[in-house]
């Protein structure tokens, strides 16, 4: 069953424009109708009754005076004065039974007029050549052949109505266009920006406009935009603090164990400081975040090449296309270097494949890094990018990480406006797959 929305305009612009359009085209066509049913119907009339008057006059005159050739008194007043050209036939007769009218506006009125008027037998041919009709009228004597121009009977105000029609829709519909798309421009506007703060550009120049609705989204956006903004500076500074707090007893420690001699206690008691190091670290990264860094037109392809080349073993890249995007370099960097990092953990074979797509209404780079390890099972897959989950049933415990470069990997893509999903790879390990608009 087709469903009325299928044929439904997509687009807010559209939807509106067809509420506008709608009703102004109902209008007309009901307009069109009456005029034609009505006006024209009653001017043809009028036409038509005049012109079945005239040739009653040429027949009264007829009668009234001997008239044998068209160069007589009555054909010439009928020329100069009634527009007709007239010709008589003597002792013709119209044919027995006859020919029927024809089925026209002009037709059916004209018989109605001649009817009434000369009440006498006559035939009327509307396609008579030169864009005249001929109506011919039996009389006692012989016929009366009249020519009649075809405008005498068609009122030109329909062609008239007709044009006006057409001409004001299409203004109107011209002038409708205009203000709906201005009505529809701080919506796009709106969507754009949020988009925007969505892949981590902040658009200043945006300000609320348009009307009071619109106006009222646009400025709950941007207090929400402030709130967030404002969230991940204190939690910047916060954990700026607690990275100082932190550092200052560890390396009291690591300075008390260096004045002590080697023992198998020290060495041990320094192992686990170094460990306590690295998970600060990891930590205060995944909840730093990239927030400072600023989103800028970049080049995907060295940043890969640099990744690869800083991998702990060797990687092949595969770029095809061009892989330019708006982008913060830095957290992109971190990101692929979590992903490769990770392949690196647990596989011998790592391989990076980048190209641009079209996916669905859009351009987007997918990013495909697969690595030949054990894998991950598939209803694991979204449990692996939990902060500090580490699926040790799936992976060798003893090559595993803090448990945050998945996490921290798919924030960052997400934080672009893409996403990044984990699948089996052809190689036999994972594949991770980032997908960034572009």
């Amino acid at each position: 069953m087709v469903r009325f929305k299928q044929f439904l305009p997509r687009s807010i612009f559209g939807r509106s424009l067809l509420i506008v359009l709608t009703p102004m085209i109902i209008l007309q066509v009901v307009l069109a109708i009456v005029f034609y049913e009505r006006h024209w119907e009653t001017v043809t009339r009028h036409l038509t009754n005049a012109v079945a008057g005239d040739i009653s006059t040429l027949i009264w005159m007829m009668n009234s005076y001997a008239a044998e050739d068209e160069g007589s008194l009555v054909f010439r007043i009928g020329r100069i004065h009634l527009g007709v050209e007239a010709r008589f036939h003597p002792d013709a007769k119209l044919p027995d039974p006859l020919p029927e009218a024809g089925s026209s506006r002009v037709d059916r009125l004209l018989g109605q007029g001649l009817d009434q008027r000369v009440r006498r037998p006559f035939v009327i041919d509307t396609e008579a050549p030169d864009d005249t009709a001929l109506i011919s009228v039996e009389l006692q004597d012989g016929v009366l052949d009249v020519y009649v121009p075809m405008r005498r009977m068609e009122s030109r105000t329909t062609e008239i109505f007709v044009f006006w029609m057409i001409g004001t829709s299409l203004v109107l519909s011209a002038i409708a266009a205009y203000f709906v798309r201005q009505q529809i421009r701080p919506i796009r506007r709106l969507a754009t920006a949020a988009d925007d703060f969505g892949k981590g550009i902040v658009d200043t120049e945006f300000k609320p406009s348009g009307a009071r609705e619109v106006r009222q989204a646009a400025q709950a956006f941007v207090s929400m935009r402030e709130r967030i903004q404002r969230q991940i500076e204190q939690r910047t500074l916060m954990l700026a603090g607690v990275s100082h707090d932190l550092r200052t007893p560890l390396t009291r420690m690591k300075l008390e164990l260096a004045l002590l001699k080697d023992s198998e206690g020290s060495k041990s008691l320094k192992s686990d400081i170094e460990d306590m190091e690295h998970m600060i670290e990891v930590y205060l990264a995944f909840a730093r975040g990239e927030g400072q860094e600023q989103a800028q037109t970049i080049d995907l392809a060295p940043i890969l090449r640099d990744v690869a080349h800083d991998a702990s073993q060797d990687v092949e890249v595969s770029i095809n296309g061009d892989l330019g995007l708006m982008g913060r370099p830095n957290a992109l960097k971190r990101c692929l270097t979590n992903l490769v990092d990770n392949a690196c953990r647990y596989g011998y074979t790592i391989e990076i494949v980048a190209d641009r797509a079209e996916i669905g209404p859009g351009q987007f780079l997918t990013i495909m890094i697969d690595d030949d390890g054990p894998g991950i099972e598939e209803d694991q897959h979204e449990e692996a990018f939990q902060p500090f989950v580490r699926l040790d049933s799936s992976r060798d415990p003893n090559r595993g990480g803090g448990g945050l470069g998945l996490t921290i990997a798919r924030d960052i893509a997400r934080s672009h406006g893409g996403d990044l999903i984990l699948d089996a790879s052809p190689a036999g390990g994972l594949r991770a797959r980032i997908i960034l608009p572009v």
